[in-house]
């Protein structure tokens, strides 16, 4: 019953910014962490922004922090991501994923139970 729908990826130049949206939908029995997760054609799927959901703290990624902000809304069961600065090395597919249950480890994608369909993020030269 759980059903995560990202939204927001586009095609943009290096440089400019995207913001990604997640709405969750059903009840979430597991974990208290939501993530923002990627990948590239080949590679694995990488951590990239997490969140507490109770706590609001959050982790990211090196690749990506100053650049990528997390942010949620729990009155509206949403969480974001915030990309600035976009580089050509950010293309991937996003997954926004929920029921984290590891709090020392929240960007490895083996802690969560569930996912998203995913969003493109293509970002050109």
């Amino acid at each position: 019953q759980v059903q995560l729908v990202e939204s927001g990826g586009g095609s943009v130049q290096a440089g400019e910014s995207l913001r990604l949206s997640c709405t969750a939908s059903g009840y979430i029995d597991s974990g208290n962490y939501m993530g923002w997760f990627r990948q590239a054609p080949g590679k694995g799927r990488e951590g990239v922004a997490a969140i507490s959901t109770v706590s609001g703290s959050t982790d990211y990624a090196d690749s990506v922090r100053g650049r990528f902000t997390i942010s949620q809304d729990n009155a509206k069961n949403t969480a974001y991501l915030q990309m600035t600065s976009l580089k050509p090395e950010d293309t991937a597919t996003y997954y926004c994923a929920a029921g984290g249950t590891y709090g020392l480890h929240t960007l490895n994608p083996g802690w969560y139970n569930y996912w998203g369909q995913g969003t493109q993020v293509t970002v050109s030269s």
